[in-house]
């Protein structure tokens, strides 16, 4: 696979075949919201670039919303009975 799936911090650009794109298109999309340009192309030309209507604010700090939970219920990742019929 030409792409590379990382997602970037700082603004770049990638390029992936129609092919790809296609089979990755909610990816690519969340590299564009992250400010990423993604070039597609199609037989080896760009036809299209991939951007975000809006500029991310600022960059994602890991860790920034430390100490912001309050409560979390002791059951949190119980699954809720009603649920467990479901599948």
């Amino acid at each position: 696979m030409q792409g590379d799936f990382q997602f970037a911090r700082n603004p770049v650009t990638s390029k992936f075949d129609i092919g790809e794109a296609k089979t990755h298109f909610s990816r690519l999309v969340q590299k564009a919201m992250l400010g990423e340009e993604v070039i597609n192309s199609k037989d080896s030309k760009p036809v299209l670039k991939l951007v975000s209507l809006d500029k991310p604010k600022r960059p994602r700090k890991p860790g920034s919303g430390r100490g912001q939970i309050l409560y979390m219920a002791p059951d949190f990742d119980a699954t809720p009975e009603a649920f467990k019929y479901c599948v």
